[in-house]
């Protein structure tokens, strides 16, 4: 984690911090519910934009985050814990984060069970990465180390799993920064590659929905139907057995 910790601090990092910060600003916005969570890289605020009452900044157990060459966090840590075993309840989180948690894990499979285990139904995981097949990666300007995964290994490792990709964004087509030039807003080469070749672009931005199978919703529907106004209702009669000799009036 240390290199990935340096790899900040160069104009390539800076970069994608803030290309990231923009990218879960916009996604996190409308994301709705009462608890969420941001599991790993302190460095970036993912959930500075998500307006829900109860946001939570964990530090990975796994990774040295406190050295001092890592930059400060954006928010204050509330806990610091493994991300294949996370401290809460099963479905009891609405939104989960996690900037680049699965580039150093070990078992990132372990860690979206984890993550399907304490999202509630209809909960969102937002998750941000490298992608090594890209420009950056092949001049070298990405992090040395770990295991990036891509959009591409990502929709394989949720195939197991009740959370459903749902979109991709996608960024740094272009050159990588650099310190005598470092540029932070997307130049032409971003903006036409995310057009005509969208999966080479260095970082990425996903979101997927947990989709409970076999989830019932009771609503409305399954209530008792009233019956419609002047709708004919068969009501049983009683009837009594005509007396011996006698018949009715006409």
């Amino acid at each position: 984690m240390n290199g990935f910790n340096n790899w900040l601090q160069t104009p390539s990092g800076r970069y994608a911090l803030a290309w990231e910060q923009a990218r879960l600003d916009a996604v996190v916005a409308d994301l709705f519910g009462y608890h969420a969570l941001q599991l790993g890289l302190p460095a970036v605020d993912a959930l500075a934009a998500n307006r829900m009452p109860h946001r939570w900044q964990a530090a990975l157990a796994e990774t040295d985050e406190t050295e001092t060459q890592a930059p400060p966090p954006a928010r204050r840590v509330a806990l610091v814990t493994s991300p294949a075993a996370l401290p809460f309840p099963e479905a009891s989180l609405d939104l989960i984060a996690l900037p680049h948690t699965l580039d150093h894990g070990t078992d990132p499979q372990a860690v979206l069970r984890e993550v399907e285990r304490v999202l509630v139904h209809e909960g969102h995981m937002v998750i941000t990465g490298v992608n090594p097949a890209s420009l950056w990666g092949l001049s070298g300007a990405l992090p040395a180390g770990g295991k990036p995964v891509n959009p591409h290994r990502l929709r394989t490792l949720l195939r197991d799993t009740d959370l459903e990709l749902v979109t991709v964004h996608r960024g740094g087509h272009g050159l990588a920064p650099r310190a005598d030039r470092e540029q932070i807003q997307p130049g032409w080469f971003d903006r036409w590659g995310a057009r005509l070749w969208p999966a080479s672009g260095a970082l990425w931005c996903a979101v997927a929905v947990k989709r409970s199978h076999g989830a019932m919703l009771i609503g409305p529907a399954w209530k008792t139907q009233p019956a419609a106004a002047g709708a004919q209702t068969s009501v049983a009669q009683r009837t009594e057995p005509a007396a011996e000799g006698w018949s009715p009036r006409t």
